[in-house]
């Protein structure tokens, strides 16, 4: 993972822990069935599926503390996502319940991420301005499409708008210090319409389907930022 934008697709806000936990990041969302056997076809979300649903990884049910044991996985050869199938799942009606879960995986509290990597989490909420000091909202989701990761923005005088986390539109990105920095004009932004439709912005549009925050870097030069 390199470059100024997010990276580890991982994890919206840990969930809550002991000091003797671990918090978890979502890492995959179930999108379907496959075969009689119980596995599943997931979405991904990290940059490390060869090593987060390798045979013998452990991964949760969002919300529960049922572990769901990798006992296969592979490249879906024909298509976006991954398949899986667990030890614990053996047959297509108990995989069925699982459609539309989003997967977790349990990572220390002090896990360390490399310089210029961020968490999704960590994003959210960040103040974005314009190169020339103009505050055009704040980062309100984080999603990925295309290969890259995406920041929605609003609360500004351009109301709702996405900016793609590449260096062609992001000029600065440091979300701990809850500052982004990025091209308006390079983004073509434009005021909301009073009439109330068709109200968003011309920026990049979002594909359809569920978005969820995960986890963050910067972008490269002037493409989507890379997987570790």
């Amino acid at each position: 993972m390199s470059g100024h934008s997010p990276s580890e697709v991982e994890g919206g806000a840990p969930r809550p822990h002991s000091p003797e936990d671990d918090d978890r990041l979502v890492v995959a969302l179930v999108r379907g069935v496959h075969g009689l056997k119980g596995a599943v076809r997931v979405e991904i979300l990290t940059d490390k599926p060869e090593s987060r649903y390798a045979p013998g990884s452990v991964l949760y049910r969002e919300g529960t503390d049922d572990a769901l044991t990798v006992a296969w996985s592979s490249a879906v050869a024909d298509g976006p996502g991954w398949r899986i199938r667990f030890e614990e799942i053996r047959n297509r009606e108990t995989a069925e319940s699982l459609k539309g879960a989003y997967l977790e995986v349990p990572v220390r509290p002090d896990a360390a991420l490399a310089r210029g990597e961020y968490f999704w989490h960590e994003v959210i909420g960040s103040i974005v301005s314009d190169v020339d000091g103009t505050v055009l909202g704040t980062v309100r989701d984080v999603y990925r499409s295309g290969g890259a990761e995406v920041y929605t923005v609003a609360g500004g005088p351009y109301g709702e708008f996405d900016v793609p986390g590449v260096r062609a539109f992001v000029r600065v990105f440091a979300p701990r210090r809850g500052e982004i920095v990025v091209d308006a004009a390079a983004l073509d932004l434009s005021p909301p319409k009073r009439s109330g439709a068709g109200d968003r912005p011309k920026a990049p549009r979002r594909r359809p389907g569920p978005r969820r925050p995960r986890s963050a870097v910067p972008p490269g030069q002037g493409e989507p930022p890379g997987s570790a």
